[in-house]
């Protein structure tokens, strides 16, 4: 059982659990929590599975990615995919709360987010924004720390296909020049500390390509923190 994640879970309301319809309980319930949440090594700057006892994966030595570091709470399978798929598209950001306690609970996002000077959701462009009715990063972010998430630095500047649909050649073509720094609080970025929220990680492109832009910007170090990673 991730430390505390119980303890989030009995502040919050009764509902029903969003995994196994038990009622009454809190949105995932202790059982379920237990049984898909365990945590599990993960790459400290991709969040991909690794074996115990390494600390990155090959592509991220080779390679070493634009973030210092990315976490993520479980892997993008049942019921978590489920449950994302039904919060982003099918108008239930109530449930932003659920996954906020989930990610609190993971290793090292409560020191990423006590350490940030700010937390910053990815933007969605102003078309997706009026198609879904609601960034879900947004929601989230507030929900993991309400009074350091700023959705006015990271902005989004150019409309992208859904990732999901394009290749991994394709994503990373897509999100080049995507996003921007809004310049009036360019100076707020240097030197600073920044964790920058998503729902789920697939190739890393999104986020890498905003990483860069803050990079850039002067930010000293950014972690990259989402829900769910693919494998």
């Amino acid at each position: 059982m991730f430390p505390g994640l119980l303890k989030g879970m009995l502040d919050a309301l009764p509902s029903q659990c969003m995994v196994c319809h038990a009622w009454p309980t809190q949105p995932v319930c202790e059982a379920c929590v237990n049984r898909f949440a365990q945590p599990q090594p993960r790459c400290s700057t991709c969040a991909l599975p690794v074996p115990l006892g390494l600390r990155q994966c090959g592509a991220c030595v080779k390679t070493p990615p634009p973030l210092d570091a990315c976490l993520a709470a479980v892997s993008y399978t049942y019921p978590w995919s489920d449950l994302i798929v039904g919060y982003k598209f099918h108008q239930h950001p109530g449930h932003a709360s659920a996954f906020a306690l989930l990610l609190r609970s993971a290793p090292w996002v409560e020191p990423a987010l006590d350490a940030a000077d700010a937390v910053l959701p990815m933007p969605l462009s102003r078309t997706r924004l009026q198609t879904r009715g609601f960034n879900q990063a947004l929601t989230l972010a507030r929900q993991l720390a309400s009074e350091k998430t700023d959705s006015r630095l990271l902005l989004r500047i150019k409309d992208t296909p859904p990732q999901s649909s394009l290749q991994r050649s394709e994503r990373l073509a897509s999100v080049r020049d995507a996003f921007a720094v809004e310049p009036l609080l360019l100076k707020r970025l240097k030197g600073a500390r920044l964790v920058l929220v998503d729902d789920v990680m697939t190739s890393g492109a999104s986020l890498f390509a905003a990483a860069r832009v803050l990079r850039a910007a002067g930010a000293a170090h950014i972690t990259g923190l989402v829900i769910a990673r693919t494998e």
